[in-house]
């Protein structure tokens, strides 16, 4: 039994998406392929450990495709970024659509772990696409703590 639960997002969540986008991405808001997107006015499901949020995820469903805009767990190790996309996976399914993806940055190489061990497959490589993510949102760093530039986006997908 993992020690933690897990709920939907409501309405009375979206101050602590923003103040938890802002603290784990920089910014309240995401970009990645050109596009501007706001976690806190998205859907997605919070896990809660005796009151407190230690993990959070939000996505956004299109036609047949549910994208996770962002996956944040502040418990690594213990199961919740696995079951935050497991809850996403089952509501893509419900929604009716047949691809469960995302965007991450070349530099990002324990979320390419993860979300391989997954069943996620890469799919897609959009060289230089930081470049015009910046110009949306400057706050994204030129280069990651280790020293390595960020620059590439790469897209995953789960068919479903």
């Amino acid at each position: 039994m993992p020690g933690f639960g897990l709920r939907p997002l409501t309405p009375n969540d979206r101050d602590l998406v923003r103040q938890k986008t802002i603290a784990s991405w920089g910014s309240a808001i995401v970009v990645a392929r050109g596009e501007v997107l706001r976690p806190a006015e998205l859907p997605g499901f919070l896990a809660e450990s005796e009151g407190e949020p230690i993990g959070l995820l939000t996505y956004v469903v299109r036609a047949q495709s549910c994208e996770i805009v962002t996956l944040d767990s502040w418990r690594e190790g213990s199961g919740i970024g696995s079951a935050l996309v497991q809850a996403a996976k089952q509501a893509a399914i419900q929604a009716g659509c047949r691809r469960l993806w995302l965007v991450t940055t070349n530099n990002n190489t324990s979320a390419l772990h993860f979300y391989q061990k997954r069943g996620f497959v890469l799919c897609a490589l959009r060289v230089e696409a930081i470049a015009a993510s910046r110009r949306l949102k400057p706050e994204i760093p030129l280069t990651d703590a280790e020293g390595i530039p960020i620059r590439d986006e790469i897209e995953l997908e789960m068919l479903l």
